[in-house]
């Protein structure tokens, strides 16, 4: 403080590294909620489809294209030329945390690299249709959000 009791340039400055502190914490927080939610709908989606029905991977390849399509909408419904406002903790809350969560990109790898030492012609099948169904899928939330945009 100064003689006069006005704050100085010190104190006057800490609260604001209180918010930036705060609002970097609570971004995290949104991140991390978001990836519980990402993670147990990922869990719910390994109990409903059967692992292996006609030896691929359904549940993996479910949650990919599923997370696929909601992140090209999401980001495109709420982008800067969006329907939909959304704040950047919302953004990454989705995005990041559900999409990031849900989606199991580590688990393709590793069923990918089972298939292939294991010699399973279907390993290739297997990695074609993933991507361009990934793409595809990114592609069609995209355009569909788009659409809803105009």
């Amino acid at each position: 403080m100064s003689a006069e009791g006005e704050p100085t340039t010190e104190s006057a400055g800490h609260p604001r590294r209180w918010r930036a502190l705060w609002g970097t914490a609570s971004l995290y927080a949104a991140v991390v909620a978001g990836g519980i939610v990402g993670s147990l709908a990922r869990w719910v989606v390994a109990l409903v489809i059967p692992a292996h029905a006609g030896g691929l991977p359904w549940p993996t390849f479910f949650a990919n294209v599923t997370g696929c399509f909601v992140i090209g909408f999401y980001a495109a419904l709420t982008g800067p030329d969006g329907r939909l406002f959304a704040g950047a903790r919302t953004r990454q809350f989705v995005m990041t945390g559900i999409c990031g969560g849900y989606t199991t990109f580590s688990g393709f790898a590793l069923e990918t690299v089972r298939f292939i030492l294991s010699n399973d012609v279907r390993s290739a099948l297997y990695l074609v249709l993933s991507l361009a169904s990934w793409l595809s899928a990114v592609w069609l939330g995209d355009a569909l959000a788009e659409w809803i945009n105009n």
